[in-house]
């Protein structure tokens, strides 16, 4: 009989140990799906009740805190006016990221093709992120007489400098082993951006795209408050601030609802975006079990 005739064989680790061990990794795994949904808006829930009993208990009154109950119902029955404004910030936040997408996405392929474009332009860029919108708006809305280009103007600002930043970071950033292979294979400036540099971008560019849609948002809301001029074209910015000065405090949280969902919104759907292009063969949005 030979030494590997008396050897057992190695055999899987089965058994009773093992079969509870995989029962409680299936039944974490579900807990937390739960309560990933779950716990959010038991939160939420419990943070509305504690407002509520909050300006009960204190009988605090509603030009100085309303109830969610009061501030529910100012925002159906004032949603004639608070939605035509939402448009008017929604029209503004979107053409900025649309703009912001467009212009941040070229500039950065130029500045991947041309090391002398970014040194000259690259500073220009981050002082405008640097600036605070609200010191530059002024000048804006003196030097552009149309209004609506000047809010336009203002929310691409704040929204351009990650969507450059983060593509510029990933146009850089290809795999050096597959930079070799383009040069072996004599590809050349137009072939490597197409198939190797706007690939390796992708993911960089879905998360600046994440940050500037909020950052849109942001900018839209910000110069509309500078601006502080009302009429049929105005934001929600301006109608938040013109309940201020008539101490509708209602109508001001109701405004600041509809901004804070509307940014929740934007954030969820550049997510999607974000996974539908990922999700086939990216790390960060592969279904891991």
């Amino acid at each position: 009989m030979s030494l590997t005739d008396t050897t057992p064989a190695a055999e899987p680790i089965e058994g009773p140990l093992h079969d509870a061990q995989e029962e409680r990794k299936a039944r974490r795994k579900k807990m937390e799906k739960i309560a990933k949904y779950v716990l959010p808006v038991l939160v939420m829930a419990l943070a509305i009740w504690y407002w509520d009993r909050l300006v009960v208990w204190n009988n605090i009154p509603k030009y100085i805190l309303p109830g969610p109950g009061l501030v529910m119902k100012t925002l159906f029955s004032d949603w004639g006016i608070l939605s035509s404004a939402l448009l008017v910030t929604l029209k503004i936040t979107a053409m900025a990221l649309g703009v912001a997408v467009i212009g941040g996405v070229a500039i950065a392929v130029i500045f991947s093709l041309s090391r002398f474009a970014e040194m000259s332009f690259a500073p220009f860029a981050v002082i405008l992120q640097v600036t605070p919108i609200v010191s530059i708006a002024p000048l804006i809305f003196i030097y552009i007489d149309n209004r609506f280009i000047a809010l336009l103007f203002c929310a691409w600002i704040v929204a351009f400098f990650p969507i450059l930043s983060n593509t510029t970071l990933g146009l850089k950033s290809v795999d050096h082993n597959l930079s070799d292979l383009m040069t072996i294979y004599r590809a050349n400036r137009w072939q490597r951006l197409r198939y190797l540099q706007l690939p390796s971008a992708l993911p960089y560019f879905m998360g600046g795209l994440r940050i500037a849609g909020g950052l849109a948002l942001i900018g839209a809301v910000v110069a509309e408050y500078i601006a502080g001029t009302g009429g049929i074209g105005s934001g929600l910015a301006f109608r938040i601030l013109e309940a201020s000065y008539r101490l509708n405090i209602p109508r001001m949280f109701a405004g600041l609802i509809l901004i804070a969902a509307t940014g929740v919104i934007i954030y969820g759907l550049t997510s999607l975006v974000s996974w539908l292009a990922l999700r086939k063969w990216h790390e960060s949005a592969l279904n891991r079990e």
